[in-house]
């Protein structure tokens, strides 16, 4: 039987998916901002493209079924903190860092946890940069502080994810070793693609410069 919330529940749901879309829009005018900052008046721009999401119902009622947590809208609060999502993908791998720099160094943007994937890849291959943050939207005369995760990734590592996901979500989390050991070696590669694109860019900029 799927996991699901009861009708009161679901109701409150709704009401709480509308702040974290609130949540979700101030930080994303924030990042347009810094997007288009960089393409109007940088030499440069970290930025290829920015997307986000709200994660549905149905998936935050199994997420908090796997946490063996009663499937409530209090308890999405208390145990979920990427209900509100924001992807940003960089041309190159270099790019992240410097883009994590300037999440925190955005006011009004207070940061909870980093996990650093880039630079310590997970077992599977996987490598982003991901950022739990909280931002403040204010409605009905209050305020309230709302948790989104941002990620922070190259397009070839984003093909990646999306491969893997895919393997994950066909053989329902149990995803045969040969393919887990191909996925390993592919994320490696695409490691050293992006180290070597990088380094094409860079050739490129040196000889721009020249003439």
């Amino acid at each position: 039987m799927k996991a699901r919330f009861s009708e009161k529940e679901f109701a409150l749901l709704k009401d709480l998916l509308h702040i974290y879309e609130w949540g979700q829009r101030t930080l994303l005018t924030k990042l347009d901002i810094m997007h288009d900052d960089f393409r109007t008046f940088q030499e440069s721009n970290p930025i290829e493209y920015i997307r986000g999401r709200i994660k549905s119902p149905e998936s935050i009622a199994e997420k908090l079924r796997k946490l063996n947590v009663e499937i409530t809208a209090e308890n999405v609060k208390k145990h979920l903190n990427d209900v509100a999502g924001i992807r940003i993908i960089c041309p190159f791998a270099r790019d992240i860092h410097h883009l994590v720099d300037l999440l925190r160094a955005m006011p009004d943007v207070n940061i909870l946890e980093e996990k650093d994937y880039v630079s310590s890849p997970k077992s599977s291959g996987y490598r982003s940069y991901h950022v739990i943050l909280e931002v403040p939207v204010f409605y009905s005369g209050q305020v309230e502080h709302v948790v989104i995760e941002v990620q922070i990734r190259t397009e070839a590592m984003n093909f990646w994810s999306t491969l893997e996901h895919k393997a994950r979500y066909k053989y329902q989390d149990h995803v045969p070793q040969h393919l887990c050991d191909e996925l390993v070696v592919c994320a490696d590669k695409i490691a050293e693609l992006d180290n070597r694109m990088f380094l094409i860019h860079e050739i490129i900029s040196l000889i721009n410069q020249d003439n």
